[in-house]
């Protein structure tokens, strides 16, 4: 199945024109040709089957064959909390292979240790987007601005979401699959290289987190980020 991302594609289109760049990539590159059949996902959950009326390298004309709504649908969703790392190509990895296994939504969180202050969203965008094609799905994680610790806090502490830290600090925590239910909203936090500052930590936890253990080794941020999503997917498979 050959994906291309559309988010301009209704439900109730007939037909439809690729842009100029996925017209060039469907052309130019993969050579297709009338009458083939390619799909479209809007990063909404929408998957359009359709069928090349025209192949242009600037204006590829489509006709829309069938339309599934919600494709690949689940049943639970995990927003992680992310400290950025300062070489921003590791948040990228976690970022592509999060959005692979399953990822709802994506917020870089500037903590007090950070050594990246700023996150360039149309990166990551580009990112999730290409993740989302190579593994067959009709959603695009949500990629938040980046923002800080306390802000963040303030912006979520009344979300009816099942909310969980990882950091490093000595304290009884609790694995994932025994604090979280299934096929329910989760959102985690985890800290840059150097961990949440103390103060961070009495944050989370007074807005309702809860201490959880990613295992016996010490992970890197990215490592640690990919666990907790893989664990969260394992959880509701």
């Amino acid at each position: 199945m050959l994906l291309f991302y559309t988010p301009e594609i209704e439900a109730h289109h007939s037909s439809f024109l690729l842009s100029e760049e996925e017209s060039k990539h469907a052309v130019r590159v993969l050579r297709l040709q009338a009458n083939d059949i390619i799909h479209l996902i809007d990063g909404r959950g929408g998957l359009y089957k359709t069928e090349i009326i025209e192949p242009h390298p600037k204006r590829t004309s489509l006709k829309v064959l069938e339309v599934t709504q919600q494709y690949g649908q689940t049943s639970f969703q995990v927003h992680m909390a992310v400290a950025p790392t300062k070489n921003i190509e590791r948040i990228e990895w976690f970022l592509e292979k999060a959005t692979e296994i399953g990822l709802h939504e994506f917020t870089p969180v500037i903590c007090a240790r950070s050594e990246r202050k700023e996150v360039k969203v149309e990166r990551l965008e580009k990112v999730a987007i290409a993740a989302a094609k190579q593994s067959l799905k009709a959603y695009i994680p949500k990629i938040n601005p980046a923002v800080t610790f306390s802000k963040f806090i303030s912006s979520i502490e009344n979300l009816d979401v099942n909310k969980g830290i990882a950091h490093c600090v000595d304290a009884d925590k609790k694995f994932i699959n025994t604090s979280f239910q299934k096929g329910e909203k989760y959102l985690i936090l985890i800290g840059p290289e150097g961990d949440f500052s103390d103060n961070e930590i009495a944050q989370a936890l007074q807005a309702g987190f809860i201490p959880l253990s990613l295992g016996e080794s010490r992970l890197r941020t990215e490592t640690a980020a990919l666990a907790a999503v893989l664990e969260v997917a394992l959880l509701n498979r």
